[in-house]
């Protein structure tokens, strides 16, 4: 059975499209993959800097995994910085990989473009080490990944095959799995959702507090009398996220008929959601109510995750000359 690795950072509770981009994709995995899914709290350290908010993201991310199905019996789910060994591996890979690889990395290059290079920490530049080295350290065979992120599952096949060369055989060379499938999911202004634009929408929120924010998603000044188009309407390409073909097509019929406003698309929308989620959210919530059961399912979890990687660290430290740890 392959090996599927993933993390994703606490940097608040997760939106729409963590949700159907990453999230769902992962968990559904478990069926037929040995998982190994982590919170990227290390990660999050680049911008996060609220210890509090730090241990309360972590768990809101555990809650939302658990509480949309995945099953710590059958995945590996911790903490990252529950293993110290990724650092050390971290270390190690940094003296392998060379600053113009670093340099082209997509984030880093953001920065140079904002003209923030000379004021962003040493953490983000080196994030691709970091992400390797999350990989490598338990033989991952697979990284599910939006076509956006494949550059560091490259980037990683490429710092594994530089010390493979030079050290000799260590780490297994681990593959992209694209999320073909996967939409770019719109934020509330047609934009793809993301924190960063503020157009996000959180399926955690409680019932009344999610139609106030769906009631923000833009669209146009079609009056409510006229027919309205919607392939070009933001709450319909939502709509469609959660609603089968028939509900689909069905509201497609209200949209060209006339006499059916947008408020009424988006009373559709929050229907559809509650559909979807409200058994979830209700899990989500006792979850959080209960740290200390999510903090066993992950110190569980790292138990597992770190017997992994001494294994594959120890690999690394005698193919160096170092001590065995």
């Amino acid at each position: 059975m392959k090996r599927s690795l993933s993390g994703i950072k606490p940097t608040n509770i997760p939106h729409l499209g963590n949700h159907l981009g990453m999230i769902l994709p992962a968990i559904s995995l478990q069926a037929d993959h040995d998982v190994f899914y982590f919170v990227a709290d290390y990660h999050a350290l680049t911008t996060v800097r609220d210890a509090e908010k730090m241990r309360d993201w972590s768990r809101q991310i555990a809650a939302y995994f658990l509480a949309f199905g995945l099953d710590p019996q059958r995945a590996v789910f911790f903490r990252q910085s529950d293993i110290p060994e990724v650092t050390e591996l971290a270390w190690m890979l940094s003296c392998v990989v060379n600053m113009g690889m670093l340099e082209r990395a997509h984030a880093w290059k953001a920065a140079k473009d904002r003209g923030n290079e000379g004021a962003e920490v040493h953490g983000l530049f080196a994030y691709p080490v970091l992400m390797a080295a999350d990989i490598l350290i338990y033989d991952s065979d697979v990284v599910p990944v939006g076509k956006d992120q494949v550059q560091h599952v490259e980037m990683t096949r490429d710092m594994a095959e530089r010390f493979n060369q030079t050290f000799g055989e260590t780490f297994k060379i681990p593959a992209a799995k694209v999320r073909e499938e996967v939409e770019v999911v719109p934020g509330l202004d047609g934009r793809k959702m993301s924190k960063s634009y503020d157009n996000t929408i959180i399926l955690m929120d409680k019932p009344k507090q999610l139609r106030k924010r769906l009631g923000l998603i833009v669209t146009d000044s079609t009056p409510l009398e006229d027919p309205k188009n919607p392939d070009t309407c933001n709450v319909f390409a939502l709509y469609k996220l959660f609603a089968t073909k028939a509900q689909a097509d069905e509201l497609a019929e209200k949209y060209r008929a006339g006499n059916f406003g947008y408020g009424h698309a988006k009373l559709a929308l929050a229907e559809r959601i509650e559909e979807a989620v409200g058994e979830a959210r209700e899990r989500y919530y006792e979850l959080v109510a209960r740290p200390d059961d999510i903090e066993d399912v992950l110190a569980a979890g790292a138990v597992k995750a770190r017997a992994k990687a001494r294994e594959v660290l120890n690999r690394a430290r005698a193919n160096v000359g170092f001590r065995a740890g």
